[in-house]
This record gives C-alpha cells, sequence and structure tokens, in this order.
C-alpha cells in the first residue's frame, strides 16, 4: 500500500458497504485459535495456500467495483473473498462481510494463520465491518482496497487504518471444509454444492434432464446419499424427521421457509451444509445463501433432520 495513502481516504473508500438490511454484530465467542474440525492442519494449510495463490494471481487483473462481476474480474471487498474461496472449493454463501463475520470461529490478533478473514470498521468506534481481506502469514492481509489500489497486500501495522479500525478476525477454515472422515451430512452437502449450475426448476421431475420441483430435488439428493424420503410435497417433507432448534443444525438438515410471514405453511425447502449456509432451488436455478440475512430470518419455520 502506498505510504501516502491516508487514513482518512481509507476511511471513507476502502470497501464500503450498505448496511440497511445487515444483522447487528454477533458477540464473538472466544476460543482456541487452534483448529476446529476433524482435518488436519496440513490439509487447512494446502487449502489456505491455494487460495492466496489464487488470490495473488489476480493482482492487477481485479478491479473494484461497487457491484460485482465475475466475468469481469470485478468486486467488491467482500464479494472478492467469497470469489477467491469459491474459486479453490469453499462457498462462504454471501458477498457481504456482516454475515461473514458470524463465520467460523472468533480468532484473537496475535494468533492469526493463512486463509482467517480480517475485518475492519469505518472507525475506532463502529460496531459493524465496513472492509474484510484475508491474512497471508507474516502480518499481512490481501484485500480489494478500493478503485485506486484494487487487489493488493498490506501490512497491517503499515497504517492507523489496519492498526486503529482493525475489528475482528474468523476462522473459516476449516469450519467449511468436509469432516475427515467425511458425514453423510457432509457428503448431503457436497452433492448439493456439485449440482449448482446442473440443475433446474421445472414443474415435474426429470433426472435425465436434471430438472426438479423444490422437493424433489431435496428428494433426490438425500436419495443419493442413502436417505428415502417420502411424500410429494414440501408438507409432506416437513412431517418428516426429527425437529431441530435452529440453534443445533447439522449438515444435512432440512430447512422449511414460508412465502408469508408468520405462516406455518412451508413453500420451499433448503439443505443445510453449516456455517449459517443452506443449498436451495430456486425458480431457476441452486442457488446458496446465508440463514443471516432478514429474508430468511423472517420466512424461517423450522428445521428437521431426517438421518
Amino acid at each position: 500500500m502506498r505510504k501516502g495513502f491516508v487514513t482518512t481516504t481509507l476511511a471513507f473508500t476502502i470497501g464500503l458497504s450498505t448496511f440497511a438490511t445487515a444483522p447487528t454484530m454477533m458477540n464473538p465467542v472466544t476460543v482456541s485459535a487452534a483448529t476446529t474440525t476433524q482435518q488436519s492442519q496440513k490439509v487447512v494449510e494446502k487449502k489456505a495456500d491455494e487460495i492466496i495463490s489464487f488470490a495473488k494471481s489476480l493482482i492487477g487483473k481485479a478491479k473494484y467495483a461497487s457491484s460485482y462481476n465475475y466475468e469481469k474480474y470485478e468486486f467488491r471487498c467482500a464479494s472478492f473473498m467469497a470469489y477467491i474461496f469459491e474459486s479453490k472449493g469453499i462457498d462462504l454463501g454471501s458477498r457481504d462481510e456482516a454475515y461473514m463475520v458470524q463465520q467460523g470461529t472468533y480468532v484473537a490478533r496475535n494468533q492469526l494463520q493463512k486463509g482467517d478473514l480480517v475485518f475492519f470498521k469505518s472507525s475506532p468506534s463502529a460496531t459493524r465491518p465496513n472492509h474484510v481481506g484475508m491474512y497471508i502469514g507474516d502480518n499481512k492481509i490481501i484485500h480489494m482496497a478500493n478503485t485506486k489500489l484494487n487487489v493488493v497486500i498490506s501490512d497491517l501495522n503499515s497504517t492507523s487504518y489496519y492498526r486503529d479500525n482493525y475489528m475482528t478476525a474468523r476462522r473459516v477454515i476449516p469450519a467449511l471444509l468436509p469432516s475427515n472422515p467425511a458425514t453423510k451430512g457432509d457428503n448431503i452437502a457436497e452433492l448439493s454444492y456439485n449440482l449448482m449450475n446442473k440443475v433446474t426448476m421445472g414443474n415435474a421431475n426429470n433426472e435425465k434432464a436434471m430438472q426438479f420441483t423444490s422437493t424433489g430435488f431435496v428428494k433426490y439428493v438425500y436419495g443419493k446419499s442413502g436417505v428415502d424420503l417420502k411424500g410429494n410435497n414440501v408438507k409432506d417433507l416437513m412431517n418428516q424427521g426429527k425437529t431441530v432448534s435452529r440453534q443445533n443444525l447439522k449438515k444435512g438438515d432440512l430447512i422449511f421457509i414460508n412465502s408469508a410471514t408468520g405462516s406455518s405453511t412451508p413453500t420451499r425447502v433448503a439443505i443445510y451444509t453449516g456455517e449459517h449456509r443452506i443449498i436451495v432451488l430456486s425458480s431457476e436455478e441452486v442457488i446458496s445463501r446465508v440463514l443471516l440475512s432478514d429474508y430468511y430470518n423472517q420466512h424461517y419455520i423450522t428445521a428437521k433432520r431426517v438421518f
């Protein structure tokens, strides 16, 4: 980062977001910064290095923009993070740093490791993040800074912005990786992601054409994983399995959504894939979302565990 790029400029131009619908910051739960998954540290480090290498390859290519366009390499700070993680097989489920900051586990600043997401706020007194980068080691992050710098590597002590406006960090690797060995929930989640850009919604189920109803898509995914779901509509699915509280969701749980706030009648079913993320067949394609958004907070009915 250029030394002449002053703090006041950074505070107003670095990865600004609109928070009209962003959630209130959750209080971070302090946990050990050690790897918290059934994955070896070598696997975690390898995945982090893959993402870092790809991010570095976009220096001089990707540009800052207020809206994202993957084909043109145009991103904000958060959509850039979503893109580099997604390109290496990790779906964050969101392009909003206000949601990303609620994923994974809290990491103290002196325990950062490669691949951690590092969040900043617009001023020392702010309560929500307005910028995010990825830690790459040696006290540095790589991030989509602004229209002047685009993708840049910055030292966390290089300016007062990084020193004073540092907010928190979250470890999303390995939380977003499958367990080793993979669980049935992992297999369901992986297949769901693999079907993105392959499945479309139809009025009837046609496996050969990869067209399904909302219910048919879920039954197809679970059937491939050895779980035989009964019924022909979303309500039938909601009557199966064991009710699970939102605080105890696990990969592979079914999430039921209504169309009218407060209604107990489900109109859509989604697959929970961990860390607040869901996969759902929309009107056109399979999409990834986070339950943290206002829409899903308002339309969430219940969850069921069916295996």
